[in-house]
């Protein structure tokens, strides 16, 4: 008999895995509706539904590995890491869905958030103050205008599965929507610096480092408290707080 095994789960959602099957169980039944709309235009490969049936949707094992995961080390080749900056290319090109995604908050609205996050965190303490001003500083660049596109919206390294130097499949599109497509190249490369150079590669088109570093001191800085809140470590080594430090 095959074992249940819980692969993520906090308050708001849960994975499960049951053999080759993944059963996502949302409590947000937009959210799971929107994640499925996002398979199906995406111009990329997703994992097979098995079936749907609010609030769980039930997806086939993808084949091959991901390339590793935020505080462990990256594996891959170069040509894997490219041909996954070649599939967001592909994905960014696309004709954008009609609903704006978790990289398309505006520039306002995201700088609200952040100074509130940042207010929040000095008044903790943890991590310090002159870490939390220096990463607020770098984070400026990433609040400009962009032009939409269709993003993946939650493009963590552990969603993206390669078998040799090809993409599998990207799991995981419940955040997909209109929105900055070098939000998703910072969420990929996030706290594996060393290997954007070959995501860009592959991507094919001239992108501002800045505004990828950018992203990556506000994204850090937004998940510090949600992280710690929901029993995840983003103290641990290679994990959010370091990639803040190694903002300088």
């Amino acid at each position: 008999m095959d074992e249940v095994e819980v692969v993520v789960a906090h308050s708001e959602r849960a994975t499960l895995r049951v053999g080759d099957v993944f059963l996502k169980v949302d409590a947000d039944r937009a959210r799971l509706e929107a994640e499925v709309e996002a398979m199906s235009l995406a111009p990329v490969p997703t994992p097979q539904i098995r079936w749907h049936r609010p609030p769980v949707l039930a997806l086939a094992a993808l084949p091959g590995t991901t390339l590793g995961r935020l505080g462990g080390p990256s594996t891959g080749s170069p040509a894997a890491w490219a041909a996954a900056g070649a599939a967001f290319r592909e994905l960014h090109e696309a004709p954008p869905p009609p609903r704006p995604g978790q990289a398309g908050r505006s520039a306002a609205a995201l700088r609200a958030q952040l100074d509130a996050e940042c207010e929040q965190l000095v008044a903790g303490g943890v991590p310090p103050a002159d870490l939390v001003t220096r990463n607020r500083r770098v984070a400026e660049a990433a609040l400009r205008p962009w032009t939409p596109a269709f993003t993946h919206g939650d493009l963590q390294i552990a969603h993206v599965f390669v078998d040799g130097d090809e993409v599998t499949g990207i799991i995981d599109w419940s955040e997909a929507g209109r929105g900055d497509a070098l939000y998703d190249l910072a969420t990929f490369t996030l706290g594996h610096e060393e290997r954007l150079d070959d995501v860009l590669a592959g991507y094919g088109a001239e992108v501002d480092r800045a505004v990828i570093r950018g992203w990556w001191s506000l994204r850090s800085l937004l998940v510090v408290r949600w992280l710690v809140e929901h029993g995840f470590d983003p103290f641990a080594p290679g994990c959010e707080v370091d990639v803040l430090r190694s903002r300088g």
